[in-house]
């Protein structure tokens, strides 16, 4: 089994995802988008959370100012492929057609992501 590296908790991931749609951020910055979100969480637990994030590299510090301004070091995309490669591993013995298989079949996809989606096949088949 590979190595999955380190993890991203249900909160850490509420802290990163709020860096992701709103970019660099302070800790007073990332409170009160947490909070239109419907996470109240004190000051020095986002603090924490963001450390952890920094110390686990998924997040980065500008410390450059009085207040550090936080950002994402790794994309949405990135922790996506890193989890479901994990998932892979774990569950499937390192085959993915399982995983695809129950994405597709517990989706509701449109008819626009279908048509993606054959692309996508197209574009593998064609290599």
């Amino acid at each position: 089994m590979a190595n999955a590296g380190p993890t991203v908790s249900d909160a850490e991931l509420d802290v990163l995802k709020v860096l992701w749609d709103e970019g660099p951020l302070t800790v007073r910055a990332v409170e009160a988008k947490l909070i239109k979100r419907k996470r109240r969480w004190a000051y020095n637990t986002i603090l924490t959370l963001l450390s952890r994030l920094r110390d686990k590299g998924f997040v980065a510090a500008n410390k450059s100012d009085t207040a550090h301004v936080f950002r994402a070091a790794v994309s949405r995309q990135e922790l996506l492929q890193s989890g479901l490669s994990d998932l892979v591993d774990r569950i499937c013995d390192g085959t993915s057609s399982p995983l695809v298989h129950a994405l597709v079949q517990g989706a509701r996809l449109t008819p626009e992501e279908i048509s993606q989606l054959r692309k996508m096949l197209d574009q593998l088949e064609s290599r």
